[in-house]
């Protein structure tokens, strides 16, 4: 019995090539109907690891964006020649046993670059301009109360003349530097692997450029380079005041360290990704004492309407580059 099937994209010539869909509740109300000219398509809205076994066995063509596909999972699917993931990482995909197999593996790449980029500067001038206490303040009806046009509240600064630091300076990192200079901000970055060389920003070591700047963004891969990159000591040599975002990937991040840190130094985190997604309760940050002092979204910064739109129709034409080749 299949689960979560999506009438509209179903397909019913059993002579096409059979693309198997593993979990479209990541796109959202983006529409897949441009699958069904490919194939005879089956789309689950989610397929968790004990079901995915039973469900690609026929396909020919998986896509799928965080399901797993192992080497056991190949190995009962004997027609399957592509997977497509629909996402830039591909670490979901057994590479070894993928080639070993010839089995093709494509992934998308820059589709979400701006739509990242975008939500960094969000998070940015949420936390830098107290958002949080500035629309509670109103919604209140404090403001009501004042004799003066204004109230000042806790206060913010302008981002001209502040120094950000940026860790990982790939595609993403590139973008968020040129806009942060726009702003009137210095820009400095650090590369983890050593591999990212861009004469246009000061490239320096990573004590330096926590201890220096005012802002600090990540758009870094998790690897054994960064995992844990920014623990206890890190955080605590930050600025009073600082802020540091989080849009690579959870775990860049400890955030045992950072539930502890947040509320004994005055520092400013938001975070896109974590560890566990979705996090997991208990979780220390949503203990902490001073939650004015942190920002988590859900995993969101890639999902703009137009980005999404983008994966769908390039992981397609990544189907229809493969059949014809």
């Amino acid at each position: 019995m299949r689960n979560n099937v999506i009438p509209d994209q179903v397909g019913n010539d059993g002579e096409k090539m059979k693309i198997i869909i593993l979990d479209t509740l990541t796109y959202g109300d983006t529409s897949l109907a441009g699958f069904n000219a490919l194939g005879e398509v089956i789309a689950y809205s989610t397929t968790s690891a004990e079901e995915t076994i039973q469900r690609v066995r026929d396909a020919e063509v998986i896509v799928t964006n965080k399901v797993v596909i192992s080497d056991a999972v190949m190995e009962t699917a004997p027609n399957l020649k592509l997977i497509c993931v629909a996402a830039t990482g591909t670490n979901n995909i057994d590479h070894e046993a993928a080639a070993r197999r010839g089995i093709t593996v494509k992934n998308v790449a820059g589709y979400s670059t701006d739509a990242v980029v975008q939500h960094t500067f969000s998070m940015l001038f949420y936390l830098m301009g107290n958002s949080r206490y500035y629309d509670e303040y109103i919604k209140s009806g404090n403001w009501q109360k004042e004799s003066v046009f204004t109230h000042i509240g806790p206060s913010f600064s302008e981002l001209r003349g502040k120094t950000w630091g940026i860790i990982g300076l790939g595609e993403i990192g590139r973008s968020v530097a040129n806009i942060a200079r726009a702003f009137g901000a210095n820009v400095c970055y650090y590369s983890a692997s050593g591999k990212n060389e861009n004469s246009e920003f000061e490239r320096t070591t990573l004590s330096r450029l926590i201890e220096n700047s005012d802002i600090i963004s990540i758009h870094a891969p998790l690897n054994p380079l960064t995992e844990n990159l920014i623990s206890h000591s890190e955080l605590l040599q930050m600025k009073d005041g600082a802020v540091l975002l989080n849009l690579g990937r959870g775990g860049i991040v400890d955030e045992d360290a950072l539930s502890v840190i947040i509320d004994v130094k005055p520092i400013y985190v938001g975070l896109d990704v974590l560890v566990k997604e979705p996090m997991k309760m208990p979780h220390p940050l949503l203990a902490v004492k001073h939650p004015e002092r942190l920002y988590i979204t859900p995993h969101i910064a890639w999902t703009s309407v137009e980005a999404r739109e983008r994966l769908i129709m390039a992981t397609i034409e990544n189907i229809k580059t493969f059949v014809t080749a």
